[in-house]
């Protein structure tokens, strides 16, 4: 697979994608691009400036053919734009534009879940300074509206003038290593995030249970997906504590699968992941998924406040605080997550 040598769209970087009518909708669009490993691992380190071929190629446990397609992809669908520093030999390199670098919030919340919930990470997580008020924070997901606390509980969703769970899921995937492979090339990575949200399947049964669907002939049909795939990701989702098999009260023959604490926490995530995709991808009969906050009664938007100051979060004012490694007496040099 060759490199495509076209930069990338400009319209496309900067303004929202127009869907066509009766096609895949946002939601189904978006778990299309982030619900991949390799996309979400590409995107964190463009988003902290790692953009050349080479330095990605060390970063990352992936090969040149993998990556070169996951660059194209990106390119074409505007997360990415292609820079050409050197003509001889060529040599480019890849920058984020104003739609990726509007999956910040995305980025943080997956952080901050796997900072509180994953304990055994290979290497210990940055932490993450809030340069407004000058201290290092935990975000904390609010309603854009009335600016109060919001978990799962407190927002009622329902299928909007585009939604459906035939136009949901995305319409190709890329191939899902496994579980094991998983965790073992991207420890440090976000591994537990990856088992969730880095296959389109996943992330879309994630998002079933989400909207309640608790029993496995209900994913199996409202997700039109393979039995034995929905059994995969059901024992996968069980084993790291994001969900939990319980027998029906009043039918001990059903086992229904609810989301956990654990599970629930991953909300801002999802959250997240859904704001970007309606931002980004319209579709003319309207939004996929009408949210409302049940405290205020208005669309729920969800926003990061600083857990110090309480102030809503910019991305230009989030430094990361790199990790000192034991005896080295070199002062911390903050990096911006962007």
């Amino acid at each position: 697979m060759t490199l495509d040598l076209d930069g990338g769209s400009a319209e496309l970087a900067t303004h929202p994608t127009r869907l066509e009518p009766g096609a895949t909708n946002a939601v189904g669009r978006m778990l299309g691009l982030l619900g991949d490993e390799w996309t979400l691992l590409i995107l964190r380190q463009a988003l902290q400036g790692v953009g050349r071929f080479g330095q990605l190629m060390d970063a990352l446990p992936i090969s040149n053919s993998v990556l070169t397609g996951r660059l194209n992809l990106l390119v074409r669908e505007g997360l990415l734009r292609r820079n050409v520093y050197q003509t001889n030999p060529l040599r480019a390199e890849y920058v984020v534009t104003p739609r990726s670098r509007a999956l910040w919030p995305f980025m943080l919340a997956i952080w901050e879940w796997e900072r509180q919930w994953v304990q055994d990470h290979a290497d210990g997580l940055p932490a993450m300074h809030h340069d407004t008020c000058g201290h290092d924070f935990s975000p904390l997901m609010s309603c854009g509206g009335c600016g109060k606390a919001v978990e799962a509980k407190d927002v009622a969703a329902e299928w909007g003038p585009s939604g459906a769970w035939s136009r949901s899921v995305p319409e190709s995937a890329t191939r899902r290593r496994s579980d094991a492979e998983v965790v073992r090339s991207t420890a440090g990575l976000f591994p537990e995030t990856m088992m969730i949200f880095g296959n389109r399947w996943a992330s879309a049964l994630l998002g079933a249970a989400f909207r309640g669907v608790t029993r496995f002939s209900d994913f199996e049909a409202n997700l039109a997906a393979p039995p034995t795939l929905v059994a995969d990701r059901l024992r996968a989702f069980c084993a790291i504590g994001v969900l939990s098999a319980t027998q029906n009260d009043r039918r001990p023959d059903w086992v229904e699968y609810r989301l956990t604490a654990k599970g629930r926490a991953f909300y801002p995530v999802v959250a997240a992941s859904l704001q970007w995709a309606e931002d980004w991808f319209v579709a003319p009969e309207g939004p996929a998924l009408v949210q409302v906050h049940r405290a205020c009664d208005e669309p729920f938007v969800a926003t990061f406040r600083c857990d110090q100051c309480h102030e809503v979060l910019h991305g230009h004012e989030i430094s990361i605080v790199p990790r000192e490694e034991p005896g080295d007496d070199t002062p911390s040099r903050r990096e911006d997550p962007r």
